[in-house]
């Protein structure tokens, strides 16, 4: 759809017509996330609770580079488009893909450098550090492709190509699915390379899509074009995109840093807790994707009609997309809920494992769908570029979740039901916080 049509289509169709592909394609990304564990898994508790500490950080820089820079590059190319500026669209396209470049280098030197110490830090023992490595120092050894395939599809995105960027994704899930299996597992003459064999896997799906995604701007296929000629890197440019999308991020790091201040809490129950643990956390970042599915189409959208001047039905349009993303993601938390066998036994079959990922979906299951409701419409504040409160609410969570769990620890001993409430109720003030803040005016 162009940005005409956005502009004159009914809300509800627009919505749907735009979320089905993205949606879509994250139900298959989080289906080979099911599958990596599950391979995984098969390694023992000590691999599980490795991909347990790393897993947080990988989807940090997911999440920056799909969610908060790539959401703020999706806003910005989509007003550009909606002010019929496409020049201005290019232009923000090149900086894109400079800063994602830019961006995948600082994570291989981060990891790459201080992985050990900073897992180490993370309450992680030696044979699980040791685990953890395997997996990381291939994974950000590459990790400059998940950085171009996530931002380039979000400028596919912004142009309103959402089947292109989902038959991108999907087909680069599809090979990370394969390969992943193969090496992990091990098939005839292909020996089993360990948890490595993970992040090879997530390599070459990304690079797939990168590949995909590349060529598809590079023809012009979107109506945005990635030129390297007749465009000048602009320093005005390159702050259009950081000064949203480096707010923006405050939002993730907020997340995982609340992971990460958990994941050190958890870990003092010990490896089965832990390993439980990152079983039923990591279903909470598998919503995110789901919810992202619908909020990148909010994204186009809502910046599409900011950048056009039509604020109100902008507004209009963000509400009707968190209230589905909210219903989706609450429906699937009320089920595991009460059936958390439904999940936690595809990953493990150690009793002590499931007993503390059953107790983490029966408190925390009941509050996603307020949680995907506030992130839907966070999502939605990259479109209209207003983003200070939405973030600051995310360190409202963080900061719950770190003095509070610091109580706990110095009040009492403490337990999982306590820690695991302690998440729900961050979740609640984070769902109703972001939708009291911009009912209150926070995009005005």
């Amino acid at each position: 759809m162009n940005s005409t049509d956005l502009l004159t289509a009914p809300l509800g169709r627009t919505i749907f017509k735009l979320s089905t592909p993205n949606i879509i394609s994250m139900f298959v990304m989080t289906a080979t996330t099911m599958a990596e564990t599950w391979y995984v898994g098969q390694l023992g508790t000590v691999s599980l609770a490795a991909l347990a500490l790393v897993y947080p950080l990988f989807m940090l820089m997911g999440m920056l580079s799909a969610g908060s820079i790539g959401g703020a590059v999706a806003g910005a190319v989509a007003q550009a488009l909606g002010s019929r500026d496409p020049e201005l669209a290019d232009s923000l396209t090149l900086h894109a893909f400079v800063i994602a470049i830019l961006g995948g280098l600082v994570f291989s030197v981060i990891f790459l450098g201080f992985g050990r110490l900073i897992f180490m830090l993370l309450g992680g023992n030696a044979e699980v550090v040791a685990e953890t490595l395997a997996y990381s120092d291939v994974m950000f050894t590459g990790c400059t492709l998940i950085w171009i395939a996530n931002m380039m599809s979000s400028v596919v995105r912004a142009a309103g190509h959402m089947k292109f960027s989902a038959f991108g994704l999907i087909s680069g899930s599809g090979l990370q699915i394969i390969v992943s299996g193969v090496l992990v597992m091990g098939i005839g003459p292909i020996p089993s390379i360990g948890i490595a064999g993970a992040a090879v896997g997530g390599l070459s799906g990304m690079t797939l899509a990168s590949v995909l995604m590349l060529g598809y701007l590079l023809v012009g296929k979107a109506g945005v074009r990635l030129r390297f000629r007749g465009i000048r890197l602009q320093a005005s440019h390159f702050g259009q995109l950081l000064k949203v999308g480096l707010l923006a991020s405050l939002s993730p790091v907020a997340s995982v840093g609340t992971i990460i201040v958990l994941t050190g809490f958890v870990a003092r129950l010990g490896t089965d807790v832990l390993a439980g643990y990152g079983i039923g956390a990591r279903l909470e970042f598998l919503m995110i994707p789901v919810i992202f599915g619908i909020g990148s189409a909010l994204i186009t959208i809502v910046g599409v009609h900011f950048g056009a001047g039509e604020i109100d039905r902008g507004h209009k349009a963000a509400w009707i997309g968190a209230a589905v993303a909210g219903a989706i993601s609450g429906i699937i938390g009320i089920v595991l809920a009460f059936f958390p066998g439904l999940w936690v036994n595809i990953f493990s079959d150690s009793e002590a494992v499931r007993q503390a990922c059953n107790t983490y979906l029966r408190i925390v299951g009941p509050f996603f769908g307020i949680f995907g409701f506030g992130l839907c419409l966070f999502f939605a504040s990259q479109g209209a570029r207003r983003m200070f409160w939405p973030v600051m609410i995310g360190m409202v969570r963080l900061i719950v979740i770190s003095v509070g769990g610091a109580l706990l620890v110095w009040l009492t001993v403490p337990t999982e039901e306590l820690l695991f409430g302690l998440i729900a109720l961050a979740m609640l003030l984070y769902g109703f916080g972001i939708a009291g803040a911009i009912k209150l005016g926070a995009w005005r």
